[in-house]
Order: C-alpha cells, then sequence, then structure tokens
C-alpha cells in the first residue's frame, strides 16, 4: 500500500467541491457559543413539554374511541381504540417522567435514556401480551387503530414545534 500524499484531503475537497457535492455551509467555520449566547439560542428555539405531547396522546385517544364507537355501535370496540391508545400513552408517560429528571453528566443522561426506553417498550409489549386478559371482547382492528392514532400524534407534536 502507498502512502497518500499530504494534500489528498484538499484535492478530496475540491473534487467534491467541483462535481457539487459539498455543502456551502461546510466553508463556514465552527463557533463555540460562550455561556449568554448558549442562553439566548435555547431562549429563541421553540421548545415543547413532553408532558404536553403526552396530553395530546390521552385526547387523540379518546377522540379515536368516541369516533370508533360512532362508527361500530360498539363499546367493547370503543374500548379497544382507547387501550390501544393507553398501550402508547402509559409508556411515554415513563419515558416522559424519566427524561425529565436532570442528569448529572452527559453518560448518566444517555444511560438514563436507553434505561427508561427499554422500559417504555418494554411496558407496551406487556399491555399488548395482556390486551385479551383485560378487555374480554377486544377487537383487534380497533386496538390498532387507537395504537396508531396514538403514535402519530408524535408527527403532530414535530410539526408544533416548528423548525
Amino acid at each position: 500500500m502507498g502512502v497518500a500524499p499530504e494534500n489528498s484531503g484538499q484535492a478530496w475537497r475540491d473534487k467534491a467541491r467541483l462535481s457539487g457535492w459539498e455543502d456551502e455551509d461546510a466553508e463556514q467555520a465552527f463557533k463555540t457559543l460562550s455561556r449568554q449566547e448558549a442562553i439566548e439560542l435555547r431562549k429563541a428555539l421553540p421548545t415543547l413539554s413532553p408532558w404536553l405531547v403526552v396530553a395530546m396522546q390521552s385526547l387523540a385517544a379518546c377522540f379515536c374511541g368516541l369516533g370508533v364507537w360512532l362508527v361500530t355501535g360498539s363499546v367493547s370496540s370503543m374500548w379497544s381504540a382507547i387501550y390501544g391508545g393507553a398501550a402508547v400513552v402509559l409508556p411515554n408517560m415513563l419515558l416522559a417522567r424519566g427524561m425529565t429528571k436532570r442528569a448529572e453528566s452527559p453518560m448518566a443522561l444517555a444511560v438514563g435514556f436507553l434505561f427508561w426506553e427499554m422500559l417504555k417498550i418494554g411496558v407496551a409489549i406487556a399491555m399488548l401480551v395482556i390486551a385479551t386478559k383485560v378487555l374480554p371482547n377486544l377487537s383487534w382492528p380497533a386496538l390498532l387503530i387507537g395504537l396508531v392514532v396514538c403514535i402519530k400524534v408524535n408527527w403532530l407534536a414535530l410539526l408544533w414545534r416548528g423548525r
């Protein structure tokens, strides 16, 4: 194997620039923010509380159950749709509770996120496994409708947040 010349990185950047592959923003230098600049930037960026998202998912589950009841006329289908929403809302409540605590270090934050996310997934799976025990006249299509509607609220939360 040969040794690459020292300017091979520059040659690669020149080829990328000529072919249009390089971003124009890549030329800008990285600037470290001061503490005050970081505080101002954080104030300027829109934030969305995870509890607000959970509340919107709960509301969506209730409306979904009502809609299923109006369409089918079946109370068991209504409860199935609401249970499907609850299989999203309750695990997300656990994640929101865990992630709103302050972490000592970035590593503790990452480990905490992994723990709460795994707990969320486990609770969601457990709720779906015991669904037939909780609701004897379970309607799987209604449950899936409630589940999907509540999951899609996360997309709406991204739209609320804006760019």
